[in-house]
C-alpha cells in the first residue's frame, strides 16, 4: 500500500522522476527530498512546515567569536572538511551539528577534560556508540582549534573512549525467520540476500544497479575505503535476483521508484527486520560479518576472505579465520572427550589388566574343598 504523504506536500512526475514539494495552499513551493521515509525529508519537511530556512550548511555567521559554534564554522570552510567524500561528509555534518546545535554557545577556552566528560559525553552515557561518535568529531574539532591557534593543548587527553558493543553476525536462526517472513520476489528479501551473498555495508548496497551484477559476480567499490571488490555470485543470491522484478536501472528503490537515500535503506531494513521478529541488538551490518563468518567456517584463507569482502588489511580477515579455527578446536575437543569417556572402561578394567587373583571364583573352592 503506497505511503500516504504528509500535509501539505505535493506529488509531480516529470518524465518518470517523482518530485515532492511543500506548498501550502497557493503559496509558493518548496523543493522536498524524494525519498520521504528519510531523515533528510523529514528535516526538509518540518523547516518547511515552520517557515525555517531550509536544511543544509549551518548558518554560523553570527556565531561569537571563540566559540564551538565558531570553531565549527570554521572547520567546515577547511581543505580537511571539503575534502571528504559526500556521504562521509554528510554523516561528519550530522554529528557536528548536533554538537553546534546543544553546545556551540560554550568557549573553547573554557574547555577542560572534566567539562568535555560531564557536558558533552555524559548525555549519552546509555548509548556508546553515539558517545564514541561524539567524542572522535569534537577531538576532530579541537585539532583544528590548535591548528588556528585557538587551543595550545589538548583538553580531551586522558578521556578513555566509550566502549561500543560491535555489530555481530546473524544466527541461522534468524536467518530463517527473515526469510520465512519474506519470501523470494519481495524487496525485503533482494536487498537481504544482496547484504548477506557479497557482504556490502548499507552505503554499498542501497544504490546497487544492475549492471553491476552479471553471471560471474558482483563488482562495486566500497564507499569507505575506495577499495575495489569483486565478489562470485552465489546460488542463495543469484536465486534471488532471479525472483526480483527489474523495472529500475538500481535493484532495491522506494516504493515511488527513486533510489533509496542511505538513512531510509536503513529504516526499510529496520522495519523489515521488526516484522520478523527479530532482535534490536541484531543489525543490518551483521550480513556483512555473517557472510565472513560463513567463509570462514567453509575453511576460505583469509587473503581470500580479505579479496571478499574489501578489507584494506589481513588483520581484519584473519578475525573471522580465527573465530572460526576456535569453533572448529572447541568441536574437536568435545569429540575428543567423548571418545575418551567410551574407551575409558575397557582401557582401564582390572579383569583386563593381566593381574592375578588373589582369590579363586567360588565355584571353583567349592569344587576343590570337597577332596
Amino acid at each position: 500500500m503506497p505511503r500516504k504523504l504528509p500535509p501539505h506536500v505535493e506529488k509531480n512526475i516529470v518524465k518518470g522522476n517523482v518530485y515532492l514539494s511543500f506548498r501550502r495552499g497557493k503559496g509558493p513551493r518548496t523543493r522536498l527530498p524524494a525519498d520521504p521515509t528519510s531523515d533528510e525529508f523529514k528535516t526538509a519537511y518540518l523547516a518547511a512546515l515552520t517557515g525555517q530556512p531550509a536544511p543544509g550548511r549551518p548558518t554560523l555567521q553570527r556565531a561569537a567569536p571563540g566559540t564551538i559554534a565558531a570553531l565549527i564554522a570554521s572547520y567546515m570552510k577547511g581543505a580537511a572538511y571539503i575534502g571528504l567524500r559526500e556521504t562521509s561528509r554528510a554523516g561528519y555534518f550530522s554529528r557536528i551539528e548536533t554538537i553546534r546545535v546543544n553546545h556551540g554557545h560554550r568557549t573553547i577556552a573554557g574547555l577542560t577534560r572534566e567539562r568535555i566528560i560531564t557536558g558533552i559525553l555524559q548525555p549519552y552515557a546509555d548509548r556508546p556508540g553515539a558517545a564514541l561518535d561524539t567524542l572522535k568529531k569534537f577531538r576532530i574539532l579541537i585539532r583544528h582549534a590548535i591548528d588556528i591557534g585557538w587551543l595550545k593543548h589538548d583538553p580531551s587527553i586522558g578521556i578513555k573512549r566509550p566502549k561500543s558493543r560491535p555489530v555481530r553476525a546473524w544466527t541461522d536462526a534468524e536467518m530463517a525467520a527473515f526469510e520465512r517472513r519474506w519470501p523470494l520476489g519481495t524487496k525485503q528479501r533482494t536487498a537481504y540476500a544482496l547484504m548477506l551473498g557479497v557482504g556490502t555495508a548499507r552505503i554499498d548496497v542501497h544504490r546497487m544497479t544492475w549492471t553491476q551484477v552479471d553471471s560471474g559476480g558482483v563488482g562495486y567499490t566500497r564507499n569507505k575505503t575506495g577499495v575495489a571488490v569483486d565478489i562470485g555470485l552465489d546460488d542463495i543470491l543469484r536465486q534471488a535476483l532471479d525472483a526480483a522484478p527489474r523495472s529500475h536501472v538500481t535493484i532495491i528503490n522506494t516504493e515511488f521508484g527513486q533510489p533509496f537515500t542511505v538513512d531510509g535503506f536503513s529504516g526499510f531494513m529496520r522495519d523489515a527486520m521488526k516484522a520478523a521478529g527479530l532482535p534490536l541488538d541484531c543489525k543490518p551490518h551483521g550480513l556483512r560479518k555473517t557472510l565472513g563468518r560463513r567463509l570462514a567456517d567453509a575453511g576460505v584463507s583469509a587473503h581470500d576472505i580479505m579479496a571478499a569482502l574489501g578489507h584494506t588489511t589481513l588483520a581484519q580477515a584473519e578475525l573471522y579465520t580465527k573465530e572460526a579455527n576456535r569453533r572448529r578446536g572447541g568441536q574437536r575437543a568435545v569429540l575428543q572427550l567423548n571418545d575418551h569417556r567410551e574407551n575409558k572402561t575397557s582401557q582401564t578394567a582390572p579383569e583386563r589388566l593381566g593381574k592375578e587373583r588373589t582369590r579363586l571364583p567360588k565355584p571353583l573352592l567349592s569344587v576343590w574343598g570337597k577332596r
